[in-house]
């Protein structure tokens, strides 16, 4: 792994943690500058970024005293104060580059509930066309202790899931991970590069940051990211965020710890949609359908013959011919109500009967895994 890949990469999810954001209540509005200036040019040599930003409850929690908050739906109401200071000051950031942000906040049942992760991916997806700046939070003003992710790292990682991002990003306090606490250990050794997250790294990376004023994690947690990133095919890069232009310097000398895992964001997902998920229904299409797919196309309606099975959208079907040889799999983007009455439709014409605008492919091309040709 070179720093050069940084500048190679397609899709990247960004993580920033409060520190990064705030210093006491106010935002680090000098900080966050440089920073949206360093995403502006990655956005104009072509590449698509996530922000995943932390901070809400930092910059809300003035409204409920100085000290810790140690009460849930203390912690809650500071977010719902914060969240909007955060995007304001994000918002602020990218105001000279005439970049839009857009707030996205997430729970865990939009990264675990299939049904859900379609609908995030798609807005996630739509704003990226749109080259906006997607800035995701979770949604900790709801969110209850049983049902939350606890940290931004993870969020993130499940984030570059969700979007099929090649690289993520951990802006930390510290350049990467090292074989002791370095701030403890003089003879600690930086690790420049991962290829095999094992649990010795774990040991290395000892417990949380208990000294954090506002953070909630460590280097455990970015090793539990990476880990997640690793499944999907995507790579993880931490390093120290509180520099000039922390993007920019992924490309030059400066230390980060590169987690490189040995499969590509598209080999993890087949692999995934090919193995992990046991299909709840079937679909019928003809030859034509058949052809588009392996020519790379998303299934239309106008090329589903029938559908077998009750299942609702998100739902893992097989998909086949009529003579019954199973071609592959997918999710759909419909339940099987709605299919039966689209079935052989143009696309044009699904929304009178559907009554609404829904998306054009019945299983998008990024959802199918094919195991055989016609």
């Amino acid at each position: 792994m070179t720093n050069h890949d940084f500048a190679k990469s397609k899709r990247l999810v960004v993580k920033i943690g409060s520190a990064l954001v705030a210093e006491g209540d106010k935002p680090r509005h000098d900080w966050l500058e440089l920073l949206a200036a360093d995403i502006e040019a990655c956005i104009q040599r072509g590449q698509e970024i996530v922000l995943v930003s932390s901070g809400a409850v930092a910059l809300g929690r003035r409204q409920f005293g100085s000290g810790n908050l140690k009460k849930l739906e203390e912690k809650q109401a500071s977010a719902a104060v914060g969240q909007p200071l955060l995007m304001a000051a994000l918002g602020d950031a990218f105001a000279s580059h005439k970049r839009g942000v857009a707030q996205v906040l997430l729970t865990i049942d939009e990264t675990e509930n299939r049904r859900r992760w379609l609908n995030a991916r798609a807005t996630l997806d739509a704003l990226l066309t749109a080259k906006m700046v997607p800035v995701i939070n979770e949604n900790d003003s709801v969110a209850t202790d049983e049902l939350r992710y606890g940290d931004n790292d993870r969020l993130a990682a499940r984030v570059a899931q969700m979007v099929g991002a090649d690289l993520l990003i951990l802006l930390s306090d510290i350049d990467g991970l090292y074989t002791a606490d370095p701030r403890r250990d003089p003879d600690a050794r930086h690790i420049p590069f991962i290829d095999n997250l094992s649990a010795e790294y774990d040991q290395m990376a000892g417990g949380r940051n208990a000294t954090a004023g506002v953070g909630s994690g460590g280097m455990v947690t970015k090793l539990a990211a990476a880990r997640i990133a690793w499944t999907a095919g995507c790579r993880t890069a931490i390093t120290i965020g509180n520099r000039t232009h922390p993007l920019m310097a992924l490309s030059g000398p400066e230390k980060a710890t590169w987690i490189v895992p040995p499969t590509t964001p598209e080999t993890a997902r087949q692999a995934w949609l090919s193995g992990h998920l046991s299909p709840e229904g079937k679909l019928i299409i003809d030859a034509g359908a058949a052809h588009a797919l392996h020519s790379g196309a998303s299934l239309l309606a106008v090329g589903v013959i029938d559908v077998e099975g009750h299942f609702e959208r998100g739902a893992a079907v097989e998909i086949g011919l009529p003579n019954g040889q199973v071609i592959g799999k997918g999710l759909t983007a419909y339940g099987t109500t709605d299919i039966q009455s689209i079935a052989g439709l143009q696309s044009d014409a699904m929304a009178d009967i559907l009554g609404y605008r829904g998306r054009p492919a019945i299983v998008h091309r990024n959802d199918i895994v094919l195991n055989s040709k016609p």
